[in-house]
Parts: structure tokens; sequence; C-alpha cells
């Protein structure tokens, strides 16, 4: 141990099972893989900050909400915390049971200030949740949007306001000095904002945002994103597609501006591995966990430099 820290985010799909149901037994097993590729890097010498992602997780909150009446409703910024706790225990375990090399494992639970004056309260645009037909959209007491042209085509959306600030930073940094891995800033954290005080709010904070941040404020060298691709591709879904193994920023964000990345899938991704480089950080990583330990050696994924 000892060398500089680095952020990995783990996106919440990559926690669930292949069949995309997410019940306990498929999430064990996927959390369990994870840990595994997890550890390599830490055995190796990596001192590592996790983050992950928690999207099907509060879908799943949300459902089970719906499904009963004999319990209040939770506003979102505590679901967000409550699958901070359950992720990161499911985290926590399974990494501790898979690190040869003795280490203090800890989850804090984040919150993440947003500014109350962000546009996206204005116009929400971020789904989430079950899914609706339209007179079943009609009922619901916050906002709905037609996103596709299934059977149940509307759903939930809500704001998704930048990150401005971790209201925990002293503590994780201080937690990554002593040498523990960190696991935080799940979901993007629990976004709040202060208002003589800290107020948590209606909202979701992209979770690779808020880890370019994360990874910035503790002035680490590298950010890995992983997901379920090993590369981000040029022309992607075309017969030509190819994988970006070694670009720079401003490459990457040419090809942001001229539209190449999906919005919902790899465009958060790149934006926040940009604007971490453009930041100062000396390298953003976009890989899949299979290949972690090989991005982190620069033999794989796609390394975004200045």
């Amino acid at each position: 141990m000892g060398t500089d820290p680095v952020v990995v985010a783990v996106g919440g799909n990559t926690l669930l099972g292949e069949h995309g149901s997410g019940t306990i037994e498929e999430q064990l097993d996927v959390i369990e893989r994870t840990a595994r590729r997890i550890s390599g890097a830490i055995d190796a010498g990596y001192d590592v900050v996790l983050t992950h992602g928690n999207g099907p997780q509060v879908g799943n909150l949300l459902l089970q909400q719906e499904n009963t009446t004999e319990s209040p409703r939770l506003p979102l910024d505590v679901l967000v915390a409550e699958t901070q706790a359950q992720i990161g225990y499911l985290l926590q375990q399974a990494l501790d049971n898979e690190v040869s090399t003795p280490t203090d494992f800890v989850t804090l639970l984040t919150q993440v200030v947003v500014d109350a004056d962000d546009p996206a309260f204005e116009e929400p645009t971020k789904p989430i949740g079950p899914c609706y037909t339209e007179s079943r959209a009609a009922e619901q007491p916050f906002e709905t949007r037609r996103v596709s042209d299934a059977p149940r085509p509307y759903r939930r959306v809500v704001a998704s306001p930048a990150p401005i600030e971790l209201v925990e930073e002293d503590e994780i940094a201080r937690l990554v000095e002593r040498g523990g891995l960190v696991i935080c800033g799940g979901g993007g954290g629990v976004p709040v904002v202060r208002e003589d005080g800290l107020r948590g709010v209606e909202a979701v904070v992209d979770k690779d945002r808020s880890s370019s941040l994360l990874a910035s404020t503790l002035g680490t060298d590298t950010l890995v994103i992983l997901t379920d691709v090993e590369y981000a591709y040029a022309d992607y879904g075309t017969p030509d597609r190819r994988p970006l193994r070694r670009v720079t920023a401003e490459d990457m964000r040419t090809r942001l501006d001229a539209g190449e990345f999906g919005a919902g899938s790899m465009r958060p991704k790149v934006e926040a591995c940009i604007r971490f480089v453009e930041s100062g950080g000396e390298r953003a990583v976009i890989t899949s966990p299979e290949r972690l330990l090989d991005a982190l050696a620069a033999d794989a994924g796609t390394q975004i430099v200045a």
C-alpha cells in the first residue's frame, strides 16, 4: 500500500445478475465476482476508493413502495441512503472475504450538495422506478414522461443536478490516509442543498459525475469507471465500430460534441472522464470489471489522458 488512491466507480447495473432480476442470490453472485476483480487490484498494491451506482436498486424500492399501502412512502433522498447501506454492506462483506492483505473496509454514508437553483430542477429528465401505462401514469403524485414505445411507456422523471461538494469529503480523505478502503458516494450520493443547514431533495445525482468530483477532491491521478464493456467505441452500433484505446480528453470532447456517445449510457461516463482529466487528473479509464487490473496497468480499456 501507500500509493496514491485510485477511485473506482462500479455501475449499478453491473451489480445485478445476468437476467437483471436483481434477486439477492443474483446480486451476491455478481458482487462476489466484482469483489474478486477489485481485490486483485488491492492485493497488487493499489489503494482503492470505491463508488457505485444504485439505479436498479432504487427502482426496486420504489416498486416495493407502490405495492404496499401499509407504510408511508419515503422520499427519494432517503431511498438513496438506504441503497448506499445495502450495496455498501454487500460489497464490504465480499471484499473482506476476498482480499488477502489485512485491510480496513468502511462504508461511509455520503451526502452530495447540489444547487437549489440548478436548471435541472426545472426540467426533470432522469427516468427512475417502474414503468406505467398512460392511465396509471396520470394517477401518480409525481411527474411522469413517455420514454419508450413499450406497452407501459411512462416512467417517473426526476432532476439530476450537478454535484458541487461532498459533505463528508474530509472524513473520506482521513480514512484514505489511514490506509482504509472506503466505499462511498453510493448512487452519486444523497442529494442535499444548503439552506440554513442541510436538507434532502427529490433528485438523483449522476454517479460518474460524483466520482469525478471525488477523484479531483482527493487529488488522485486515476479515475476508473467500470461498465459492461471493455472500451468506449467510436462509431458504436455500426459495422465500423472500433475500440478507443488511448485518446486525449480533447479528442473525446470532439467526439462527445459530435454526438458519438449515447445520452443514457456512455455519454455521462465520457463527460465525467473528460471533466476529471481537464481538472488536473492524469488519466481516466473506462473498462469492464474483468479488465480492471490490466486497465490500471494501461493494458486495457479506454485510457483518456491530457
